[in-house]
């Protein structure tokens, strides 16, 4: 650690098109509760229908969570209404990261709003950079806009090999979800 400086808070990205970038968050997220923080995490694009290990551990672990979206957008019946959610979940994060109460804030499957064009990339720049300090603020999803790169101070890019998926073998508890 000799020479290195320490910051007050990061800015994460996993992307890619492999597995593992939800994963990888939620392992820092685990981190950050075994430290004493106040850890939340806002789910962009999971219903909550959807009831996945890793919130099923966060009402255990007292980790602050929401899921926001009505599903996968390629399975959506109302794009319209799946835009509007995403727009509302922006809100909700944007109000979070502000309170500056979370010492980490996961934005899960944030990437696809702003790709999709149902939340203003700029914006979400702009609300990170200008985060109260003691904030960590993990992204994650497929196609990470190069803007939300450069404001990573960590950047991580999960590149598939091989999945199960492609086998034709369904997603399975207390691996997938």
């Amino acid at each position: 650690m000799s020479g290195k400086t320490r910051q007050p808070s990061l800015v994460i990205v996993n992307t890619g098109d492999g597995k593992g970038k939800t994963s990888a968050a939620m392992g820092i997220a685990l981190r950050g509760v075994a430290r004493g923080w106040r850890v939340g995490v806002v789910q962009f694009i999971k219903s909550a229908k959807w009831k996945t290990g890793e919130s099923k551990l966060a009402d255990r672990l007292g980790i602050d969570w929401w899921n926001t979206g009505d599903g996968w957008t390629w399975e959506a019946d109302d794009l319209e209404t799946s835009a509007r959610l995403g727009r509302e979940a922006w809100a909700l994060a944007t109000q979070l990261i502000g309170a500056g109460d979370h010492q980490l804030l996961v934005l899960d499957e944030i990437t696809y709003p702003m790709t999709l064009g149902w939340i203003d990339t700029g914006e979400v720049v702009n609300v990170i950079t200008n985060r109260p300090s003691g904030v960590n603020v993990v992204l994650t999803g497929r196609d990470a806009p190069d803007e939300i790169l450069a404001i990573a101070d960590t950047a991580t890019e999960m590149r598939k090999i091989k999945h199960v998926y492609d086998q034709g073998i369904a997603a399975k508890k207390g691996i997938d979800f």
